[in-house]
């Protein structure tokens, strides 16, 4: 799993049949402090993530065990909104 941030969503008019209602989100990891420092990617949104979020995203053969990717072709899916973080005890984010 990876901390990320939605940065924006992705809209493919032509694509899969199976991908067909899936919300596709564009996610850009973070630090541990929160800033934006990984590359970009497109995750499938199994859990109604929204603009500016903190995220967790699983990628691989895990982004295809939820139930909203369950046998989907995707590799890389946002499975939790994240509520807050610490490091050390102290805490890092918090919504």
């Amino acid at each position: 799993m990876q901390l990320a941030k939605v940065v924006g969503t992705v809209v493919a008019s032509q694509k899969e049949k199976s991908l067909e209602g899936l919300k596709l989100l564009l996610v850009r990891g973070v630090d541990e402090q929160g800033r934006e420092t990984g590359s970009f990617l497109v995750a499938a949104d199994a859990v109604g993530a929204g603009p500016e979020e903190m995220v967790l995203v699983a990628s691989g053969s895990s982004a295809r065990q939820t139930r909203v990717t369950d046998k989907r072709p995707v590799d890389a899916v946002v499975m939790a909104i994240v509520d807050s973080w610490a490091v050390g005890g102290e805490t890092k984010y918090k919504k």
